[in-house]
């Protein structure tokens, strides 16, 4: 039987024996006077079930208990407390925020068993869902949807290129994220990610910023200063909204990627650079080529290779994990936060929202929510999307058969880490059949098969 790892915070140590005896044989118990002590067993050990003791509350400082429970995500905690202490209103509050459950002194052993044993199953179902969570996504990025884990294929080929790369793609749809990535996963991570956003910068300042300047180059040019090119040298540089690059700079960073030196502002000397370029844009380049806004020669400088990164509706799959993953992020970072889910019409409303704006809209709407809930459930109205809660649309049996099937053949896959073979052994069908499965829901089509791992000699 597994082992699972309770652990006791008392600070006066008066509870640790009754304490081991509640705990069940697959249960091991740690027992630790001081919250230093605490976080070092966490750290050492997984541990399903956390008891602090507030025999004297005064004792534990409640600041320091909040940022330890919230280091420890996948933990129950229960507190165990006088009932002196609940008197005041204040402490239950703290008690109420903060923990999976409470029992008061003096210890009733049975009642306490059935406490940790409650907790140790919401555990393991919350550490499961965690790992899940860790396996929805590759790179950094969150997403499971056949349509990212076509895009992950593409980005396991691209990495080592050392090309330049052109994303397209919505704003708001993570388009630097993918360029860290890039970075990040590559022989470049260790030199410099340079970031420049070519329409956010003034057009009299661009050229400046872009390749430098030497003192005295122009008005107010008290120093030399490097540009993001040369700081970007060994490293990868980022130019995000390249279609809102002046066309006269356009001309000067063709020559850039020609030559591989720059020249500062003011400077005569030629710079030599290595850097790999990504770019990104919103907007359509072959347009913007035809009406004269940008140069067709660094376009096809740029576009080496194409990523395109798909719009949040087209991932509708992804939108509950990214959601969570969210939420994650900000309650491990803000211990007092109270929520710690979504409410089931919550998930509805999202995943019927089309979301315009993006994954970006997605994170404000979601942190906005976190802040104006007053329960543990984020609510559709606390997300702005009540509207869309009032009529769930109608389905018809075939749609909803459907919808079913594809979510089983989809986590069936996933489990089995994209192997056919494996999956269709799991779902108790033949692979052909399950290939027949996968076509009528369109669930992996043309290149996206190629995604798809098979059995040598399949």
């Amino acid at each position: 039987m597994k082992q699972r790892n309770v652990l006791a915070l008392d600070p006066h140590g008066n509870s640790c024996d009754e304490l081991s005896q509640v705990c069940a044989e697959d249960q091991v118990f740690h027992c630790v006077a001081s919250v230093a002590a605490a976080k070092k067993i966490l750290s050492e050990n997984s541990c399903s079930v956390g008891l602090v003791v507030f025999d004297s509350p005064a004792v534990l400082n409640q600041d320091e208990i909040e940022r330890m429970i919230a280091c420890a995500p996948t933990t129950e905690w229960i507190a165990v407390v006088s009932t002196k202490a609940l008197n005041s209103k204040a402490f239950q509050a703290f008690i109420l925020n903060a923990f999976h459950d409470y029992h008061t002194l003096p210890i009733d052993p049975r009642r306490l068993a059935m406490s940790i044993g409650h907790a140790c199953g919401k555990a393991r179902m919350r550490l499961a869902l965690a790992e899940g969570n860790e396996n929805s996504g590759r790179f950094g990025l969150c997403g499971a949807s056949p349509v990212m884990v076509s895009f992950f294929s593409q980005m396991e080929k691209i990495l080592d290129a050392d090309l330049p790369v052109l994303i397209n793609g919505e704003s708001g749809t993570g388009k630097e994220l993918v360029a860290r990535a890039i970075h990040d996963y590559s022989a470049r991570s260790a030199k410099p990610f340079v970031v420049v956003n070519c329409g956010a910068i003034p057009s009299q300042l661009i050229q400046s910023e872009l390749f430098g300047h030497e003192k005295g180059a122009f008005t107010g040019a008290t120093q030399r200063t490097t540009g993001k090119i040369e700081a970007a040298d060994g490293g990868v540089l980022f130019l995000d909204e390249i279609g809102d690059l002046p066309l006269s700079l356009q001309t000067n960073l063709l020559r850039v990627l020609q030559e591989r030196t720059i020249t500062r502002v003011g400077g005569s000397q030629s710079i030599a650079v290595d850097f790999r370029l990504v770019a990104a844009t919103h907007v359509d380049l072959q347009e913007a080529i035809r009406l004269g806004r940008f140069r067709e020669d660094l376009y096809y400088r740029l576009n080496v290779i194409q990523l395109q990164l798909p719009p949040l509706r087209e991932r509708r799959g992804d939108v509950r994990l990214l959601a969570e993953n969210v939420l994650r992020n900000y309650t491990a970072s803000n211990p007092k936060c109270q929520v710690s889910a979504f409410s089931s019409v919550a998930i509805r409303a999202m995943n019927t929202y089309d979301w315009p704006g993006n994954v970006r809209e997605l994170i404000n709407r979601v942190h906005r929510a976190i802040i104006m809930s007053d329960s543990r459930l984020v609510s559709a109205t606390d997300l702005g999307l009540e509207t869309l809660a009032l009529d769930p649309p109608s389905v018809t049996l075939e749609a909803a058969r459907a919808s079913f099937e594809r979510d089983i053949v989809e986590s069936s896959l996933r489990s089995n880490d994209n192997n056919v073979t494996k999956a269709a052994q799991q779902l108790g069908v033949s692979r052909v059949t399950l290939y027949r499965i996968m076509s009528r829901l369109n669930i992996a089509t043309g290149a996206e098969k190629a995604a798809w791992k098979l059995d040598a000699g399949a």
